[in-house]
């Protein structure tokens, strides 16, 4: 069975970039009847909280992503603690005990004679009682992992056939000197432990991937099948960030977007798959094919974002909206169906709804008064349906010689209060003949 995880950091709200990789796993295990993990990465105990790990979770429910099964780094730290000890016993991990700024000054001297700044492994060739004298100075050892320093190749889902050259990298810190877990191994460990089939993420891990691929295949893994998808950016083309205060899902939630038109823009921009209303996840996933992904970036333009949203409320049905509506205290199909096309935000209609039920503030002109008294004289009696508005401007027209715009934008204005809206020949009916002669002059 094909297994996938996503795994965020609890250390703030997730934002596009973000929902970017939980919707193409999501897709992924869908359209192949897999599993889906929904993994948290917390081990950096100071930034990490369960607030945000709980709001994570609620982002994804609301996007339409259920995962099958959650796990939380946090509570596994037994595991990483067994693989670390095996690499140790394998000549594999290895304490170093450098400073930060003898690092910094290592990496400098290398510029300057013109190589690369990779670590030297001077710590390889440290005795026990070197060792022992550091840490009696009270230096405390980071962990390296010891690469191959070979060129390792992977077939990309998405990229291609890939080479990453681990003897132009450094051999990776894997351990902190306060003894907590980088990422990198126990990401690694929990793909071995959960049975991950498929990795998908990022093209900014393309690099990690050699390091990754050594160390499963040290620890006896078996290497999942990697797929590196190109990146969203916002409209401006700079890449989101939680650091940087990129907008979060969260925040256009309360913004009234629809989860819909979130997951389709996060998702399906930078993709052959036209942006357009789906009306399921499961719709997507049935067509989004990996060999759609462009290798060029994703732009998640708000403006286009603002397009779509308003096209997936103008076609949303009405058994749809229901309890929403029901929730602003308004029912009815007929009025969902007449206003649904001039919403922007859902929300929005309660204020369209005024045009029926009121109140309505006129717009009325003084060289149009005259015309509107005789429109409220000329109006037909009920009852009404959509060929009243017809018998209306006819009549108006036969009697003032009126007709375009000369006609139709004052009685719009003044039954309406405003320019733009819904027919009003499929208006008149709903809001009645006595709030239309209210109306009018």
């Amino acid at each position: 069975m094909i297994i996938v995880r996503w795994a965020p950091s609890p250390t703030g709200r997730i934002h596009p970039g973000n929902a970017r990789p939980a919707l193409l796993n999501w897709f992924f295990a869908r359209r192949h009847a897999g599993r889906y993990v929904l993994r948290m990465d917390d081990t950096d105990a100071a930034r990490s909280t369960r607030a945000f790990a709980d709001g994570i979770e609620q982002d994804l429910a609301w996007l339409g992503v259920r995962p099958d099964s959650l796990v939380r780094q946090s509570e596994r730290t037994a595991l990483y603690d067994a693989a670390r000890d095996r690499l140790i016993a394998m000549g594999r991990l290895y304490p170093c005990y450098e400073t930060e700024e003898e690092l910094d000054r290592k990496r400098a001297r290398a510029r300057l004679l013109g190589k690369p700044p990779i670590y030297d492994r001077a710590a390889l060739s440290l005795t026990d009682e070197d060792r022992a004298r550091l840490e009696a100075e009270g230096r405390r050892p980071h962990w390296r992992f010891r690469l191959d320093g070979r060129p390792v190749q992977f077939a990309d889902l998405i990229k291609g056939q890939q080479t990453v050259n681990t003897a132009s990298m450094s051999d990776p810190v894997l351990i902190r000197a306060d003894g907590s877990y980088l990422y990198t191994l126990p990401s690694v460990v929990d793909d071995i432990d959960l049975g991950i089939t498929h990795v998908i993420r990022g093209e900014d891990h393309v690099s990690n991937t050699g390091t990754q691929i050594e160390i499963f295949e040290a620890l006896g893994g078996a290497v999942p099948v990697f797929a590196h998808h190109n990146l969203l950016t916002d409209a401006a083309g700079q890449g989101f960030s939680k650091r940087l205060g990129s907008q979060s899902i969260a925040q256009f939630r309360e913004a009234g977007y629809e989860p819909m038109a979130i997951a389709i823009m996060a998702s399906l921009t930078g993709t052959s798959l036209s942006i357009e209303p789906y009306e399921t996840l499961d719709e997507i996933a049935a067509r989004l094919d990996f060999s759609m992904i462009s290798h060029g970036p994703a732009r998640f333009d708000t403006a286009e974002l603002d397009a779509l949203n308003a096209r997936i409320l103008h076609a949303l049905p009405y058994e749809s909206a229901r309890a929403r509506l029901s929730a602003l205290g308004l029912e009815g199909e007929a009025m969902w169906l007449l206003l649904r096309d001039n919403l922007r935000k859902f929300d929005d209609i309660a204020e369209w709804a005024k045009l029926l039920t009121g109140p309505v503030a006129p717009v009325i002109a003084d060289e149009d008064r005259e015309f509107l008294a005789l429109a409220k004289s000329l109006l037909p009696p009920e009852p009404w349906d959509e060929t009243t508005w017809g018998q209306w401007t006819d009549a108006l027209k036969a009697a003032t010689g009126r007709k375009g715009k000369a006609l139709f934008l004052p009685l719009r204005l003044a039954l309406t209060g405003r320019p733009d809206g819904p027919e009003l020949k499929s208006l008149l009916p709903l809001a009645g003949r006595k709030a239309c002669l209210a109306r009018l002059p």
